[in-house]
């Protein structure tokens, strides 16, 4: 099968393993959703080269083989890799108080074993967990980071939808510097005065910019609905309109504003406009100046729309150290290092179960959970993002908690949040 670290065809072909008949190559599985086995595709295998080519989804890929190269990042920490050896994260110019372990009360033994029994072992499936990064951070210290299959603390990573709870992070941000009055903005009179009119139907007047940090805004949005207008991957590849804003802007509304929640990542992508229009700011300037500047954080990619303003709904590439930050920032009140950022009303409101979304609590474009910790459960917050981008923050154990990995739009991403949290991380704590 196919995988690399930022798409995975193998999950949407389902490529269960290869056949070789003389010198033809055949992948074979069943299509997504099939119970068919079939011939997935067909290539040519060439024994002089040792190598072979395989057409998928329109182009060809050439495939060596791994070899004996221990280094090979197929494989997490190399081909045999020896026992887990713990090194403390280093101290950085990006502002992080570092510290070990034991430092704040965990235990370096229940890591070692998620790393060697979780992370290390080959994969024998597409449906195999492909952590890239794990990051952990306690009492404000940064005390473990270590990275796999070729990552390393120096290589940025696709958050996808995590980057959402940026998007809120933003908004905070600009409350707190002035830059807008509060969450109660309305959009359509805010993005374009009087250009909506008269016509514009009475339940889009109503929608705020509270709306959109909930995903209850009431527009026909729904990113589980391929049938949806407002579905991320119907706006995305529509060619008819490319300014997202202005599609999203003409979707109809179907419930009241605030009636309930439901996913929709052209909705947080509109939050971006709402703060341009408000703040007579460019995006892109906004951003640097009230979240990556207080935050010393120096390099960080936003995936852009058509037109070139920043898309808000997800797929911001952070380096691994500084995306832990937003979460340290809720965690601390809506402070970094004694710095305000967030006021602590919004950091709160932030994680706060407003809305029931997907089985989960939703607030301003954060997850909140109960995980299972010795003969309790206590609550968490998160960010998360397809493939297993998470931020995980639990106030009552003042732990931090993050990952980056590959297992997109496959359900084996949830494992890192539902089992090894919960079965290792918290495990490692002694000291509460």
């Amino acid at each position: 099968f196919l995988r690399n670290p930022e798409r995975n065809f193998g999950i949407f072909m389902n490529a269960d393993r290869l056949e070789l008949e003389g010198d033809e190559v055949r992948l074979i599985g069943r299509w997504f959703r099939s119970e068919e086995e079939t011939v997935l595709s067909t290539g040519r295998y060439s024994p002089d080269l040792d190598s072979f080519t395989l057409m998928i989804r329109g182009r060809t890929y050439d495939f060596d083989r791994v070899g004996d190269d221990p280094a090979s990042e197929y494989f997490a920490r190399g081909r045999d890799p020896e026992a887990y050896r713990y090194l403390a994260p280093p101290a950085l110019a990006d502002s992080w108080e570092v510290g070990t372990l034991a430092d704040v009360g965990m235990s370096l033994e229940p890591l070692r074993e998620m790393v060697e029994t979780e992370i290390d072992p080959p994969a024998r499936s597409v449906h195999a967990l492909y952590v890239h990064g794990v990051l952990i951070a306690r009492h404000g210290k940064l005390v473990f980071e270590d990275y796999f299959h070729g990552f390393h603390r120096g290589r940025s990573h696709d958050t996808r939808s995590a980057s959402k709870s940026a998007t809120s992070f933003l908004v905070g941000a600009a409350i707190q510097a002035g830059e807008i009055a509060g969450t109660d903005l309305p959009v359509y009179e805010t993005i374009g005065g009087d250009r909506f009119g008269a016509g514009l139907e009475p339940l889009a007047r109503r929608v705020t910019l509270e709306h959109l940090l909930t995903m209850s805004s009431g527009l026909d949005c729904d990113d589980r609905d391929p049938d949806s207008p407002g579905n991320e991957d119907r706006l995305q590849s529509q060619s008819e309109n490319p300014d997202w804003y202005d599609y999203t802007l003409g979707l109809d509304m179907i419930r009241a504003p605030g009636e309930r929640a439901v996913y929709c990542s052209a909705g947080s992508n509109l939050v971006g406009n709402v703060l341009a229009a408000a703040s007579g700011e460019r995006l892109e300037d906004l951003f640097h100046r009230l979240v990556a500047s207080p935050l010393d954080i120096d390099r960080y990619h936003l995936y852009l729309q058509p037109p070139g303003e920043p898309y808000m709904g997800g797929g911001i590439h952070w380096m691994p150290r500084d995306f832990l930050k937003l979460g340290q920032v809720i965690l601390d009140g809506g402070a970094w290092n004694g710095r305000r950022i967030l006021s602590e009303e919004f950091a709160a409101r932030s994680i706060s179960d407003l809305y029931e979304l997907r089985e989960r609590g939703y607030g301003y474009l954060w997850w909140t959970i109960d995980v299972p910790f010795r003969d309790r459960s206590v609550e968490v917050f998160f960010a998360g993002g397809n493939g297993g981008q998470v931020v995980m923050g639990v106030p009552e154990l003042e732990l931090l908690v993050s990952f980056f990995a590959g297992n997109y739009s496959d359900r084996v991403m949830f494992r890192i949040q539902e089992e090894l949290v919960p079965e290792y991380v918290l495990r490692a704590i002694v000291e509460e």
